[in-house]
């Protein structure tokens, strides 16, 4: 997932980029349409300076900048030209993110596509399955009738490749192209029919499903639900199989994805496992976290088993923000039971102290809403509530108003005292929503609280006129039902009240007052209403029902637009129902294909060897296995290329799985030489024949095939395989002198370790330039073999104050950080501590006890100090695992007697090592690290303070980082690596004209960045 994350912060940060030039220019152009036109102009011209640059590094930048455009929604077609003459760079990276952008544009620029278009005939054959699929896209989206027998041509050859990925590409070709030219439909059918009959998407794993996923309870289950009367089809069972392993993807769409297929599909026996994917997605950034929660919170209303072991997942942090607050609350209330109110309550009443108040406000909700569903904790709910009543915040007190107000209304007879105590507090609170449900309150149950009622409505005849709209509908509903229970004492105030709301601004207030002084108020043109003047106001109200905000959301379809905004959205389409008769299974079929038998050369038949039986049942048993591996790793590649086509520009898994096929290959060679080394001589040279046999045999084959399809790759694939005979040949000499024959057993022979198939071709050592240049291409990893840690530049002798010999007794302590590695961890910070005895006595036991730590963070104490002499000293080292963060330590250091409460916070600069690199490595990383994950700052000092070694000492000295050598005088570079999770820091100190100069820090951890720029500027600035 790292990479993908880097190829969208790559974006952003480039559209960012480019939004901010784009202002800039705007705001001095003198006038106003001509300067946006003009700046405009001046981007593009330089986008396309940049991609016409003879440095791939600018093309690579320029490109970038453009697809984030496109991220944006701004509009780059007229960038066509410059884009498409990049199609045929060598530069993987560049070829990938000009595809992205022909993809984008093709449609639109027909008539520029069509004159690159033998460039898109020849990528389909390039070896990187990416760059073909990609070629295979732009193809189909160039909607120009003349190109159909190219595209016809293209589709079948992409529908017999090797790579899952583009097969997958050409089944998207086909009604693109069907809808260019109908008819073709006899032949895009008849290559259908093909995809159909396609093996790959499941073959290991529907083979070894029981082995790897299922445990032997899960066998169980599945044979008691095979006696129940529910059948689920075929094809859904399968799908569900083969879907259950993505649910372990970094990718977040594709997780969500299987979980709204299994919610919607699977039995709800069986819908549970994806409990645990989701909370698991709940580690990812906030807008990720958000979807994922209000699926969760739709899930949570109907199946609350599903997630009640993960409650704690769902506990509110600190730094969550309001929504996602907001979000966990309503999955907590969801989840509520009688086993696990009461810690729920008790983690309520945490977040009602919260400073977030409408996370405050929505806590005070939810106690409500656990008081009406679960009756056994109602009191303690209400008593809760009403102790909130004497806050100090307003907007709390208000709030539980509100929530009072509503479960008075299910119980009112038995809380009269509650009553009485809201009225007291009409005096303080001024949140109009609270006013006006305390009034309604006391209007309610007058009758029970006959001294107070008349004494509330006389104070808020006098505020009546300053009043809210809200609370003077309440006020007039107040007097009304006064009027009718107590006229007595309020009928005078009644008509006061009725003769102010007469002449009020709002019309509905006036309103109200016609209508309740005509139905409470007898006279001529009374109607027979007033009769039940009484009935109407006093009626028996239905208590409300606190119901979940997305109860109602479960018709909607889960992870869809709709499901999130809670309305329909255009083009939402609703599952359809469940069909009353199965579909015919027959379309599901596969053809069983027979694997392609060892070719031997005609006329040499092989001949069966009684002395090496032993190993020809061996390497058959290899076979098996490896061609079995083969098909797992076929179908988790096409997983890995499902989320490639999502993210295009990220190349992480192409990468990964070249990786992985030249790992296998080196590990099938270094076992073909250890059998070689094995056996006696004899076998030896047996095997010598056989093995040049095999080689001869391959190096046809593979000659063969290569020039059915090139005649230039026939020529360089027979020098190939002639070079590669000879040092073959030349390393199985080099081992059997260097390893003697021996008939020892050592641990590499058992059995343990997975066979390999000698009739196998060995793997080339020796590629083409081209296809090197796109392995290396393809590697994004975060650190490069080169790249190493090394000793520290310099380490100030700067020691802090960790306890002050006043406050600890006599015993003193300072601790300062010797940049060396931690010899406890490698994640872990060193940090020396020096204890003081001041005093005249013996100190004995000195120990670290109790640790008050952040979650995650974690710290290695020293061993116990059975005791430190008067005016003695010594130096102890703890390790402390900072998470990358300045977050502080606390512990307490204890001697025999005493404990004294101590904490460590690390300066941003301890918490780096320094890295030694290249130059070339440190501009490699620096491009791959730009964008949002970018941070720089402009300084302004003395000429003086800018020579080389002023800003070595200043730089060191505040950060502990590596000096990377640097071909400019201009331009100082500094490496290092976070110590927690080794993310690279590369800082960057360039001299411009004058006095000033620019601070560049690039790094995936930009919290730490922008913290260590702010820390170094102001170092650099001053003399």
């Amino acid at each position: 997932m790292s990479s993908n994350s880097f190829a969208y912060n790559e974006q952003s940060g480039g559209g960012e980029a480019t939004e901010l030039g784009q202002e800039a220019t705007s705001t001095i152009s003198p006038s106003g349409a001509f300067g946006l036109f003009s700046s405009d102009m001046k981007k593009n011209e330089d986008l396309k300076q940049m991609l016409e640059s003879n440095k791939d590094s600018a093309k690579l930048d320029a490109m970038k900048r453009i697809v984030g455009m496109i991220a944006k929604g701004k509009n780059a077609s007229e960038l066509f030209p410059a884009v498409v003459k990049n199609v045929a760079s060598k530069n993987i990276e560049i070829k990938k993110l000009v595809y992205v952008y022909l993809v984008r544009y093709a449609e639109e620029q027909q008539d520029l596509a069509l004159l690159s278009i033998s460039t898109f005939q020849r990528a389909l054959k390039d070896p990187n399955q990416l760059i073909r699929a990609s070629a295979l896209r732009v193809l189909s989206s160039i909607r120009v009738p003349i190109i159909v027998p190219i595209m016809m041509l293209a589709i079948k050859e992409a529908s017999a490749d090797l790579s899952p990925y583009v097969r997958k590409n050409a089944a998207h070709a086909i009604q693109k192209l069907y809808s260019l030219d109908p008819e073709q439909k006899e032949m895009l059918i008849e290559i259908i029919e093909k995809l159909l009959k396609d093996k790959s998407t499941g073959d290991g794993l529907e083979d070894n499903e029981k082995d790897f996923y299922d445990s032997d309870e899960e066998q169980k289950e599945k044979a008691d639900k095979r006696k129940r009367p529910y059948a689920m089809d075929p094809d859904h069972r399968l799908l569900i199989r083969n879907t259950k392993p993505l649910l372990q993807s970094r990718n977040a769409a594709v997780v969500m994805a299987v979980a709204q297929l299994y919610w919607h599909i699977a039995p709800k026996s069986e819908a549970g496992i994806i409990s645990k994917s989701l909370v698991r997605l709940l580690r990812s950034n906030r807008e990720v976290q958000y979807i994922v929660l209000q699926n969760i919170a739709t899930m949570s209303i109907q199946r609350k088993g599903m997630f009640e072991p993960y409650l704690k997942s769902f506990y509110v942090r600190s730094t969550d923000p309001t929504m996602i607050k907001i979000l966990k609350l309503e999955i907590l209330t969801n989840l509520a039971n009688e086993a696990n109110i009461s810690t729920l309550l008790r983690e309520f009443q945490t977040y009602v102290k919260s400073q977030d108040k409408q996370f405050a406000a929505a806590t005070i909700q939810t106690i409500g809403r656990c008081a009406t569903s679960i009756t056994e904790v109602s009191d303690t709910c209400l008593n809760g509530l009403v102790c909130l009543l004497s806050n100090r915040d307003e907007i709390v007190v208000a709030e539980s108003v509100v929530v009072i107000k509503k479960l008075l209304q299910m119980q009112p007879i038995q809380h009269g005292e509650i009553i009485k105590h809201m009225a007291k507090l009409l005096d303080s609170i001024t949140v109009p929503v609270a006013r006006a449900s305390i009034l309604w309150l006391i209007g309610e149950n007058c009758e029970r609280v006959p001294k107070i009622a008349p004494d509330v409505l006389r104070k808020t005849a006098k505020s009546f006129t300053s009043e809210d709209d809200l609370v003077k509908l309440q006020i007039l509903n107040l007097g009304a039902k006064l009027y009718l229970t107590n006229s007595k004492q309020t009928k005078l105030l009644t008509q006061y009240i009725l003769n102010l709301g007469k002449y009020d601004q709002n019309y509905d207030i006036r309103d109200r007052t016609r209508f309740i002084r005509q139905l409470i108020v007898p006279n001529e043109k009374s109607g027979a209403l007033s009769k039940y003047a009484k009935k109407i106001f006093l009626a028996q109200k239905p208590a409300p029902v606190l119901e979940s905000p997305f109860k109602d959301r479960d018709h909607f379809q889960l992870g869809t637009l709709s499901h999130t905004l809670n309305t329909k959205a255009a083009g939402y389409l609703e599952l359809s129902n469940w069909p009353e008769v199965a579909p015919d299974p027959s379309v599901r079929n596969v053809e069983v294909i027979e694997l392609a038998k060892e070719w031997t050369p005609a006329g040499k038949a092989k001949k069966e060897n009684p002395d090496e039986k032993f190993y020809s049942e061996s390497e058959e048993e290899e076979d098996s296995s490896e061609s079995s591996s083969d098909s797992e790793s076929a179908s988790g590649s096409e997983s890995g290329e499902d989320e490639e086509e999502d993210h295009s520009g990220d190349s992480g898994e192409d990468s990964g799985e070249s990786g992985s096929e030249s790992e296998a290959g080196k590990g099938r060679a270094a076992k073909h030489a250890k059998a070689r080394g094995k056996g006696d001589s004899k076998d030896v040279d047996k095997e010598k024949e056989n093995s040049k046999t095999s080689e001869s045999s391959s190096g046809e084959s593979s000659s063969i095939e290569e020039s059915s399809s090139d005649s230039e790759s026939e020529s360089e694939s027979e020098s190939e395989s002639e070079s590669r005979k000879i040092t073959k040949e030349k390393e199985k000499k080099a081992k059997q002198d260097r390893n003697p024959l021996t008939k020892d057993v050592s641990l590499l022979d058992l059995d343990d370790f997975n066979p390999v198939s000698s009739p196998v071709v060995l793997p080339t050592p020796a590629l083409s330039p081209s296809l090197i240049a796109d392995l290396e291409g393809l590697n994004l990893s975060a650190t490069s073999s080169v790249i190493s840690v090394s000793t520290p530049v310099f380490v100030p002798g700067k020691t802090h104050v960790l306890l002050h010999r006043m406050s600890g007794k006599g015993l003193a302590a300072h601790y300062f950080f010797p940049r060396q590695p931690c010899i406890f961890g490698d994640q872990m910070v060193s940090v020396q501590i020096t204890l003081n005895n001041t005093t005249d006595q013996k100190i004995e036991n000195i120990h670290i006890g109790g640790k008050k730590l952040p979650m995650g963070m974690q710290m290695h104490v020293f061993n116990p100090i059975e005791s430190l002499e008067p005016a003695g000293s010594i130096t102890v080292s703890v390790g402390i695992d900072f998470c990358d963060s300045t977050q502080t330590a606390s512990f307490q250091l204890c001697t025999k007697d005493d404990c004294f409460s101590v904490n460590i916070q690390p300066p941003i600069g301890e918490l780096l090592l320094p890295v030694a690199m290249s130059e070339k490595d440190f501009k490699k990383e620096q491009g791959m690290l730009s964008g949002m994950n970018e941070t720089s700052t402009t300084i302004i000092a003395a000429p003086q303070n800018f020579a080389s070694s002023v800003i070595l000492q200043k730089v060191v000295n505040v950060a502990n980082v590596g000096v990377v050598p640097s071909g400019q005088d201009n331009v100082h570079r500094f490496a290092a690596k976070t110590v927690h999770s080794g993310s690279l820091m590369l800082v960057t100190v360039e001299l411009k004209e004058g006095s000033t100069a620019q601070l560049i820090i690039n790094t995936e951890k930009t919290v730490i960045g922008s913290v260590l720029l702010r820390e170094l500027k102001p170092v650099l600035s001053q003399g």
